[in-house]
C-alpha cells in the first residue's frame, strides 16, 4: 500500500483513468457491434454510415491516448475491408 502523499494520489487518479478508458473503449465496441449487425444484414448504406461512427470514436480514442494512433489504424483498415466484401 502507498505511504507516502503522491503515491496515493497516483493510485487514486488511475483508477479515475482506468474508469475512463475503459467507457472510452466500451463505446467503440458498441459502434463496432453496431456496424457489424449492418454488414450480416447485408445493408450497405447503414453500414457505410456506421463505418464513419467507428472511425469518429477510433479517431477520438486514439487521439486522447486509450489506445495507440496504429491500432485505430489497424483498426480501421480491416472494418473497411469488411464494408468492401459486401460492396
Amino acid at each position: 500500500m502507498a505511504n507516502s502523499p503522491s503515491a496515493k494520489k497516483r493510485i487514486r487518479q488511475n483508477v479515475k483513468q482506468r474508469a475512463r478508458n475503459r467507457w472510452r473503449k466500451e463505446l467503440v465496441k458498441d459502434a463496432v457491434r453496431q456496424f457489424s449487425e449492418s454488414v450480416h444484414d447485408g445493408n450497405k448504406d447503414k453500414a457505410a454510415e456506421d463505418l464513419k461512427a467507428v472511425y469518429k470514436q477510433l479517431d477520438k480514442i486514439a487521439g486522447k491516448g486509450t489506445i495507440h494512433k496504429k491500432t485505430a489504424a489497424r483498426r480501421k483498415s480491416r472494418l473497411a475491408k469488411r464494408l468492401a466484401a459486401i460492396e
